[in-house]
């Protein structure tokens, strides 16, 4: 329990005096995900085959495509394999693609295979042993999304704000970030918040 601890964002309580600088903060990092740009051929994952594969790229009648970093072991990410599947029922059929990431180095394409099926993911999965797509769209957290469109990120973090912090769980979410702004790009609209927090298991604590 307590190397899980370890692991998970947790997250504390700003002064008042830092608002201010956390909000200017949150602005600036939507305006450097909405500039991140994003293109085929610039980053290659295994798939469970140990084929390689490139995540970025998209059929041409793709409107989005969304990478979600997952791993075996998170408990904060396997509670989100309904609302995951949920999502992709929803959107897929409209043109958004899913691929499911695991980061985590010491997890087999044998383990992976089991855990898709034990919480019956829909999608692909794709392997990213040596962080390379994490690192190239600054994915720190699972669970985290990033939704590309149009050779741009144009959304980072949760999927829903149900987890607040380490211990801290509402019992419904006020808000869903991700399902938001899968709907702003459907419609043609600019997504509503480009960047948020994700709660979960760092990603970088997985090569330890």
């Amino acid at each position: 329990m307590l190397a899980w601890a370890r692991k998970v964002l947790s997250m504390t309580r700003v002064p008042r005096v830092d608002r201010r600088l956390w909000l200017i903060a949150g602005v600036l990092a939507g305006v450097l995900v909405c500039a991140t740009p994003v293109q085929a051929g610039q980053v290659r994952l295994l798939d469970l085959d140990n084929r390689p594969v490139d995540p970025l790229h998209a059929a041409p009648t793709a409107k989005a495509t969304v990478l979600l970093f997952i791993s075996t072991d998170c408990p904060i990410s396997n509670r989100y394999a309904p609302e995951v599947v949920r999502l992709f029922q929803a959107f897929a059929s409209k043109g958004v693609g899913f691929w499911l990431i695991y980061p985590n180095p010491a997890e087999s394409p044998r383990a992976i295979r089991d855990h898709l099926k034990s919480f019956a993911y829909p999608m692909p999965a794709l392997r990213d042993p040596a962080h390379a797509l994490a690192t190239f769209v600054h994915a720190t957290i699972t669970p985290e999304a990033v939704v590309v469109a149009g050779e741009r990120i144009v959304y980072r973090g949760r999927i829903d704000d149900r987890h607040v912090a380490l211990g801290v769980e509402r019992p419904s979410p006020t808000r869903r970030d991700l399902e938001d702004a899968l709907v702003a790009l459907l419609a043609g609209r600019p997504v509503p918040h480009a960047s948020t927090q994700a709660v979960g298991c760092f990603i970088a604590d997985l090569v330890r």
